[in-house]
């Protein structure tokens, strides 16, 4: 049974994550670690943060492990300190879910998101309830730290030419959808000499501006704020600020495939390594070989892509919904890395972003899903495979079937009773047809073995 999802365990506070299941997690990861580890932990806006962490950090400290708190932090900022100043991080967050969601992300101590292998160790201590409860003498220590934040700055502006980002005086719009990023984007694009206008960037856990997912229909201030005026361009984290998202200075919403594309093209040179989801656009795939550059696909999903980053000494990674992966700075989603390398290539570029973009080779995307029965959907997907009779075919992660210039991705959810089905092409009338095709295939396969 899993207790871990694609991105740390989450749950409803007062449902699924109540006093009781929490200090079990805490114990479970106290038991995995050393005694006398020391385990950072920090947390986002969300009102429930402090119960939830409270529960969490008596099961930790009953293990015999000591834990320093760095308060209310972005989950890169808890990344970073872990790897400087512990041996292992947990983040209190559930990133872009709802307000009565949270979650427990678990971090390795050299900042990255622990290995599946690790956290099966951890549900097996979680599930046999063998948790290792020292004496009173030994119960573990607490502190809390300061200076959590100041670092993270710190350590991205040693990063980027902030000397050829103030001289453009640039005019940033922020959106931090009243999340952690509140307490570091709007000074780190203060400390790179930009005039900041912030919306939404009030600490909240209520998230009364918008839901903290940066996804278009949430981001309509934004856009209309930075059409409204002389803006340089907009910005937008999701609650915990491993993500970034980008409006242009004409209040265009830019989708994450063409930042992650312009990024791995500006970074990626001869022989370097990019690496990314198989779910990502043939832009990035088309820009980085523009450049002489390798593409390497991965499963979905940032910690795969960051190991497999770290594998291959890559210079750059990320998925398309706004999670890019700066290896210089660590092996993790790093929205405020993504904004200040963004503020550099336009500087040292002398070139707008809409001018950036419209660079990017231009491919169209529709996303569907397709409800399936948890015990068909190995069935399903060994009969499709059977009946496909175009394209080349892959099955890194899922099905995914390839031709030129398109492609379609058919993928089994690992959290819920669903098919995934990605499909992208250059013409928008061949992707209309290729989604119905595909997603038409798996509702037949689905029905048809229902019946059996």
């Amino acid at each position: 049974m899993k207790l871990f999802g694609t991105n740390g365990i989450r749950g409803k506070v007062g449902e699924d994550f109540n006093p009781e299941f929490l200090v079990k997690v805490g114990m479970a990861i106290g038991t995995f670690l050393p005694e006398r580890a020391v385990v950072i932990i920090g947390r986002d806006t969300r009102i429930s943060g402090d119960a939830v962490k409270g529960a969490v950090l008596s099961g930790l400290l009953a293990t015999g492990v000591n834990v320093v708190d760095i308060g209310m932090v972005s989950t890169p900022a808890v990344q970073l300190y872990t790897k400087n100043h512990g041996n292992f991080g947990i983040v209190i967050t559930a990133s872009h879910n709802p307000a009565e969601f949270n979650g427990v992300k678990v971090v390795d101590g050299d900042g990255t998101e622990l290995l599946r292998e690790n956290e099966i160790k951890i549900e097996n201590i979680f599930y046999g309830g063998n948790f290792r409860i020292v004496p009173w003498d030994r119960i573990g220590k607490y502190k809390q730290a300061s200076g959590a934040r100041e670092e993270y700055i710190n350590r991205i502006l040693s990063l980027v030419d902030v000397k050829s980002i103030q001289k453009k005086k640039f005019k940033v719009v922020l959106d931090c959808a009243n999340g952690a990023s509140c307490f570091t984007s709007p000074y780190l694009i203060e400390r790179l000499g930009a005039k900041v206008t912030t919306l939404n960037c009030q600490p909240d856990g209520t998230f009364p501006g918008h839901p903290s997912e940066p996804k278009p229909e949430n981001l309509h201030d934004l856009v209309d704020f930075v059409r409204s005026g002389e803006f340089d361009i907009g910005v937008a984290h999701d609650g915990d600020a491993d993500r970034v998202i980008f409006v242009d200075e004409k209040g265009n919403f830019i989708y994450g495939d063409k930042i992650l594309a312009l990024l791995a093209g500006m970074l990626g040179g001869e022989n370097d390594v990019i690496v990314t989801p198989v779910s990502s656009s043939l832009a990035v795939e088309e820009t980085v070989r523009r450049k002489g550059a390798r593409i390497v696909y991965t499963k979905v999903g940032a910690p795969i892509v960051a190991r497999k980053m770290l594998e291959l000494g890559a210079r750059f990674g990320g998925e398309e919904n706004g999670g890019l992966i700066f290896p210089e700075m660590q092996y993790c989603r790093d929205g405020g890395m993504g904004l200040a390398k963004l503020l550099e290539i336009m500087a040292i570029s002398g070139k707008k972003l809409s001018e950036l973009i419209a660079e990017i080779p231009e491919y169209f995307q529709r996303k569907v899903t397709v409800s399936c029965p948890e015990n068909l959907k190995i069935k399903v997907l060994e009969e499709l495979k059977s009946q496909l009779k175009e394209g080349t075919i892959t099955a890194i992660d899922g099905i995914k079937i390839s031709g030129e210039n398109w492609w379609v991705l058919i993928r089994p959810s690992g959290t819920e009773p669903i098919f995934r089905i990605y499909a992208e092409a250059k013409d928008k009338e061949q992707l209309e047809k290729l989604s119905e095709k595909y997603s038409g295939m798996v509702e037949r396969l689905i029905k048809n073995n229902s019946m059996k």
